[in-house]
C-alpha cells in the first residue's frame, strides 16, 4: 500500500510539475538573433506596449537570450489565435497617404526597428503614436492588416501612412479618407 500512495504522489508531483513547466513556457519567450520586439509582437497576438510594460522596458531594445513575459503574470497564455480576430477596437478616420524606403535619405529601419528594405511585403503604417500606440494591430480599407511600427515628423494627429514597397504603388496610393479599425 505504501509503494502505491508513494507512487501516486510522484507521479502527481511529476505532473504538477511538468504542467507548471509548460506554464511558465507558454508565458515567457526567450530573445532569438534578428528578433525585435515588433517581429514577438506578432509572433505571440501581443502589442509592443503590453509587452514593455509586463517588462518594466524603457525602450524597444531587447538582448538575445533575453526571457520577456508575453502575457500578464496573473494570467493564463491566451490560445494561439489572432488576437486582432477576438480582441475589441476602435474606428478612426484618418487622412491615409503611402510612403516607400527607396528614397535617397530614407534608411529603411523603422521606428520600432522593422528592416523595409529586407522586409518588401511587410504591412507596415506610420502613426501618430499619441493616436495609435506603436504595436497596435491595425485595419486598413485597400491595404489589409498591418502593424503601426513607425512615425514620421509629418504624421500628425489623424493621418497614417501605410508602407508600400514599390514607388508607383505607393504614388497610386495618393491621399485617401478611410476609416480604419485599431485593436486593443
Amino acid at each position: 500500500m505504501k509503494k502505491l500512495v508513494l507512487t501516486i504522489s510522484t507521479a502527481f508531483f511529476l505532473l504538477v510539475g511538468f504542467s507548471n513547466a509548460a506554464f511558465a513556457a507558454e508565458n515567457t519567450y526567450q530573445v532569438k538573433k534578428g528578433d525585435t520586439l515588433w517581429s514577438i509582437s506578432k509572433k505571440k497576438y501581443v502589442s509592443v506596449e503590453k509587452i514593455k510594460s509586463w517588462n518594466n522596458l524603457k525602450s524597444d531594445s531587447i538582448k538575445l537570450n533575453q526571457v520577456l513575459k508575453i502575457s500578464p503574470p496573473t494570467q493564463a497564455a491566451k490560445p494561439a489565435a489572432p488576437a486582432v480576430k477576438a480582441a475589441g477596437y476602435k474606428e478612426i478616420t484618418v487622412k491615409a497617404t503611402a510612403y516607400t524606403a527607396s528614397c535617397k535619405s530614407c534608411s529603411g529601419i523603422t521606428y520600432t526597428g522593422i528592416n523595409l528594405k529586407k522586409n518588401p511585403n511587410a504591412k507596415v503604417i506610420s502613426v501618430d503614436p499619441s493616436v495609435i500606440p506603436l504595436g497596435s494591430k491595425v485595419f486598413v480599407p485597400g491595404y489589409g492588416e498591418a502593424i503601426a511600427a513607425d512615425k514620421g515628423s509629418s504624421v500628425k494627429g489623424n493621418k497614417i501612412d501605410v508602407f508600400i514597397p514599390n514607388q508607383k504603388q505607393a504614388i497610386l496610393w495618393g491621399n485617401k479618407t478611410v476609416k480604419i479599425k485599431v485593436y486593443h
